[in-house]
C-alpha cells in the first residue's frame, strides 16, 4: 500500500434482521451508484434465523413458512419464527443461522461474470488461508437451478474447503456498471436447522473454522482485502441520516412487493 491508494468505506459490523440487512445492501449499491459513497466493505450477521431468497426464486416448499426454531433443548419453549427475505441479487435459498455474511460495493470490475466473481474473492481465499482454511472453487453445472438450496451445490462462483464442505456462497447482482457482491460464511451451522429446511443433513465445517471467532474473522479478511484491493480503509459507521434513507427504502421495497 502506498499513500495514493484509493480509500474505501468500512462499515463496522451490523446484527439486524435480514429484511434491514437486505435493504442496507440495495440502498449502499444506489448511494455508490450516485456517486454518493466510495467503493464499501461490510460484514454482518443475522439477528434471527433467516432463509434469504434469491431474487428470481419464485418457488420455495411451502413447509419453509412455518418453520421454527430454538437457540437449545433448553429453549424449545421460546421458538422463533425463521424469517424469509428476498435477496437484491442472484442464486437460491440460503439459511442465515450460524454465519457471517459479507458484502462488498464497488465498481471499475472489467471481465465476465464469473471473472468478477473471482477477483473479488481472491480476498476471501487470501485470508482464510492466513487462517489456516485452504480454498477452492466449485465445479457444479448449471443444474443447482432446480435445487431450493444454495449450499446444496458449490458453482465456479463458490469456495470450498479440501474436504468438499461449502464454507462460502456468494451472489452478485451487476447495475449501472456498479456492483454488489455479497456471500455467507457458514461458520457453525444449526445442523438440526438444515435439515428442517432442506431435507438433507450437512456435516460440521472443519475443526480450523469452528476454532475462529467472528471477530478474528472479521479482522483478517478486513487486512486480506486491503491487500488484494491495494486500499485504505476508513471506518465509518452508518450515519443516523443514513439509517432514515435505509428505512426509507426498506418501505418503499416493502410497497412494492405488496402489489404483487
Amino acid at each position: 500500500m502506498t499513500n495514493s491508494d484509493p480509500i474505501w468505506r468500512l462499515i463496522p459490523p451490523i446484527e439486524t434482521t435480514g429484511q434491514i440487512q437486505m435493504s442496507i445492501d440495495r440502498w449502499l449499491l444506489q448511494q455508490h451508484i450516485l456517486g454518493q459513497i466510495p467503493p464499501t466493505l461490510r460484514f454482518y450477521t443475522w439477528s434471527n434465523p433467516t432463509i434469504s431468497l434469491g431474487y428470481h426464486q419464485r418457488h420455495y416448499p411451502e413447509h419453509w413458512q412455518s418453520l421454527v426454531w430454538h437457540d437449545s433443548p433448553k429453549e424449545r419453549l421460546r421458538q422463533r419464527p425463521v424469517d424469509i427475505v428476498k435477496r437484491p441479487t442472484g442464486g437460491r435459498g440460503v439459511l442465515h443461522q450460524g454465519d457471517l455474511t459479507y458484502a462488498l460495493i464497488g465498481s471499475g470490475f472489467v471481465g465476465k461474470r464469473v471473472e468478477v466473481y473471482q477477483q473479488i474473492c481472491q480476498f476471501l481465499i487470501d485470508g482464510w488461508r492466513s487462517l489456516g482454511v485452504d480454498l477452492q472453487y466449485g465445479t457444479a453445472g448449471t443444474g443447482y437451478v432446480h435445487n431450493p438450496n444454495c449450499f446444496g451445490t458449490a458453482t465456479s462462483a463458490d469456495l470450498v474447503c479440501a474436504d468438499g464442505y461449502k464454507l462460502i456462497g456468494s451472489a452478485q447482482l451487476i447495475k449501472s456498471g456498479a456492483i454488489l457482491q455479497h456471500g455467507s460464511m457458514r461458520i457453525d451451522p444449526d445442523l438440526d436447522l438444515f435439515k428442517k429446511v432442506f431435507g438433507e443433513s450437512i456435516y460440521l465445517p472443519p475443526v480450523a473454522i469452528l476454532q475462529l471467532t467472528v471477530p478474528q474473522i472479521i479482522d483478517t479478511l478486513t487486512q486480506a482485502a486491503q491487500q488484494h484491493f491495494q486500499v485504505k480503509f476508513e471506518i465509518e459507521p452508518l450515519s443516523d441520516t443514513e439509517w432514515l434513507q435505509i428505512k426509507e427504502e426498506l418501505k418503499l421495497f416493502l410497497s412494492k412487493l405488496d402489489i404483487y
